[in-house]
């Protein structure tokens, strides 16, 4: 059993620098002080400049690109707290990279989503805090609690205030099979239906689509998934509703991958709006006009404040 630490300490690596911050701030706590770099060799160099004897620490870390630095950024900066004598070390990943490989899809595949799981756990980690795992059933990966934070309740009230502005009729449209639940309960909160897309997937990152299943006709239509890397499936998707009468098209996820084409098949496709969560932070040289980003620190801050009272975080979900 754990028990939580005399004070709560944010600190944060590379990957999340700004959402570290809005989540101190929200909290109304300075940010730790640390160091995270390297030395010359390329090696991973990390400094703890204050006390964290006795605290509850959170560090803030997405495992995105570069997906092995910011790892190893996390696994070290948990094993310097673990030997500082932190109370309880809550390792906070917005977004859980290798949340893909979760299963053996081919003979001889590794579950590397099982191997990051078990060395976070190694580490020293306590307790982990995320949004939106690709499978939820990675959560059975970790040894420790997992609190599983959901990305629906921070996207549907922004297109329920659309919705209210400009009186669209939508459709919320999963884009694939495995996404239709979430777009369920994306349509449940909107009080609106829900059509289905089926595809077929030739290879990695490449999608055929191939029906829709439910009617998106003179219908403004919502496209829901947990993230978009290569945008592949949302643009085909895009393209398959508009084609079959969308009269508008938007879309949402709660982690942007966006990695190799995905900006351009995006800024191409017929998407008026791409909805995100800043799990993953876009460079501004990136950064496309029709891409809208939601803040998360709100809700991880109101996260991180029930499990340090001992307060269920179940309430965040509804």
């Amino acid at each position: 059993m754990y028990f939580h630490g005399k004070d709560i300490k944010i600190f944060s690596a590379n990957s999340n620098k700004a959402v570290a911050a809005q989540i101190a701030t929200h909290l109304g706590l300075p940010e730790g002080k640390c160091e995270v770099g390297r030395f010359s060799d390329g090696e991973i160099a990390v400094s703890i400049l204050e006390s964290v004897r006795g605290s509850d620490v959170y560090v803030i870390q997405s495992t995105c690109a570069p997906v092995n630095d910011n790892l190893m950024e996390l696994l070290i900066m948990i094993d310097a707290f673990k030997r500082a004598s932190a109370a309880r070390i809550t390792a906070v990943i917005p977004y859980f990279g290798y949340a893909r490989q979760d299963r053996k899809a081919r003979a001889r595949d590794p579950i590397s989503a099982k191997l990051v799981a078990d060395l976070i756990v190694t580490a020293g980690a306590n307790r982990i805090l995320t949004m939106d795992l690709h499978a939820p059933q990675i959560q059975g990966f970790f040894n420790i609690p997992v609190d599983h934070l959901l990305g629906v309740p921070l996207l549907a009230p922004y297109f329920r205030e659309k919705a209210k502005q400009t009186g669209e009729e939508f459709v919320i449209v999963s884009p694939d099979a495995g996404s239709a639940k979430r777009a369920r309960n994306f349509g449940t909160r909107l009080d609106v239906p829900i059509a289905i897309i089926d595809k077929r997937r030739a290879k990695a990152n490449v999608s055929e689509v191939m029906h829709i299943m439910g009617n998106v006709e003179g219908r403004s239509c919502v496209l829901v998934d947990d993230m978009i890397d290569t945008a592949g499936t949302i643009c085909n998707a895009a393209k398959a509703i508009k084609d079959a009468g969308a009269t508008h098209v938007y879309a949402c996820a709660t982690h942007g991958v966006l990695s190799g084409p995905a900006m351009e098949r995006i800024e191409a496709s017929p998407i008026e709006e791409l909805v995100l969560l800043d799990t993953v932070p876009i460079p501004e040289d990136k950064m496309l006009a029709k891409i809208k980003m939601l803040p998360v620190a709100p809700t991880f801050a109101e996260a991180i404040e029930r499990i340090y009272e001992d307060k269920p975080v179940s309430p965040l979900f509804v």
